[in-house]
């Protein structure tokens, strides 16, 4: 995989997770497609908890981090 794709596939992710965390605000958890919840809670951005989908510390900071480097981005430009 070539360094531009591993780039589009990180911010499909990171947008995909923005959504996700959208939609756990939203008490619409059964909106979030289950490989989706698979990948997170793999990657331990997501976590269950007596029987809720949470976001945890880990994926809060990448949350945090992504959004800053959006609103960076459009300042840049």
């Amino acid at each position: 995989m070539t360094t531009q794709a591993t780039a589009k596939n990180n911010i499909a992710l990171l947008e995909s997770l923005s959504a996700t965390v959208d939609a756990l605000r939203q008490r619409r958890a059964r909106d979030i497609p289950e490989k989706t919840i698979d990948t997170f809670v793999s990657l331990r951005w997501l976590e269950w908890n007596g029987g809720t989908l949470r976001l945890t510390q880990a994926g809060e900071v990448v949350l945090v981090k992504a959004q800053a480097a959006m609103i960076e981005n459009l300042q840049a430009a």
